[in-house]
């Protein structure tokens, strides 16, 4: 899918730039997923059912769980949304955390990330059983990911994956470069992108904020993956003719021109970037929309690991 037939820029120099386009993508998930679902009531099997554990009242969390909640509807899905106080206590939170563990209506666990200081997070996903860990962040997952076996992936690297799969965007033999070191998105996506994978095979290299002369990596790079929460960070001159550029950033920045009173951000600078790439992300429209997809399948992988478990 070219970029939208108003969107002119005299500087485009690669005449071939394409968009990666999230809603696209994310279409095709939910209607495979749709069919999944029809497929299992139809074989008398359950309907797979994701639990979400939002704390406090965060803005950008709130607007991340309502839709997932909301994509699992559209799908098929059961949804629950367990709400709890912002002086919650890390026990309590565990011991909410435990009797979904326990219930064997659920197939999924996800806690909305960043919690309140004085919880630990790494606590809190190690409470999760491996066999619910839909948000692939528990160790075991991790583990499994990293030695090339079967498991749950991080939900957003593994909707850029879907993406350049959907898209057929070639990676084996090229160099790509991640930058952000985050275990939710720069560590994992470093690795699928090295592994033995049609989406993978790429030589890769993870920058992080004490790489020195960043620019001179993601010059050579012919895949920049944009992972830091910096909005517009990557500019032209960062890129070189024909990347590939996958925007992960999501920043709210104040806006008096939006209703709302603020615009969402990514960390590329599209307007200068888009012109010199083969394909790029939009935001919003991109990633995050796959990112919720990856959410769903992980959801329904859990509910067909555990249907023997029943």
């Amino acid at each position: 899918m070219c970029l939208p037939a108003n969107y002119k820029n005299p500087n485009c120099i690669f005449a071939t730039m394409q968009l990666l386009d999230g809603k696209v993508a994310a279409a095709a998930i939910k209607e495979k997923l749709q069919h999944a679902v029809n497929e299992r009531l139809l074989a008398g099997k359950k309907t797979p059912h994701l639990a979400a554990i939002l704390v406090g009242n965060n803005g950008a969390s709130e607007t991340y769980v309502a839709s997932k909640v909301k994509n699992c509807a559209e799908v098929g899905f059961k949804s629950s949304l367990i709400r709890l106080p912002l002086e919650v206590t890390e026990a309590e939170l565990l011991a909410e955390i435990a009797l979904l563990n326990q219930n064997t209506a659920i197939d999924g666990i996800l806690v909305q990330l960043p919690l309140p200081k004085h919880i630990d997070d790494s606590k809190i996903i190690a409470a999760i059983v491996p066999a619910k860990d839909v948000d692939g962040f528990h160790a075991v997952s991790v583990g499994r990911m990293v030695q090339g076996l079967d498991s749950f992936i991080p939900a957003t690297p593994y909707g850029i994956m879907l993406l350049l799969e959907y898209f057929g965007v070639a990676t084996t033999g090229k160099h790509a470069v991640v930058i952000g070191r985050s275990n939710i998105v720069g560590r994992p996506m470093s690795i699928l992108l090295s592994s033995h994978h049609p989406q993978g095979n790429c030589t890769v290299t993870l920058c992080h904020s004490k790489t020195p002369n960043l620019e001179s990596f993601t010059q050579q790079a012919d895949i920049v993956v944009a992972a830091l929460g910096k909005p517009g960070f990557l500019t032209h001159s960062m890129v070189k003719p024909g990347a590939v550029v996958i925007d992960v950033g999501i920043t709210r920045v104040t806006d008096a021109t939006k209703k709302s009173g603020f615009s969402i951000k990514g960390d590329v600078d599209f307007d200068g970037v888009a012109p010199k790439c083969s394909w790029i992300t939009p935001v919003p429209g991109g990633v995050g929309l796959m990112t919720i997809g990856a959410l769903l399948m992980n959801t329904l992988k859990a509910a067909e690991g555990l249907d023997s478990a029943r």
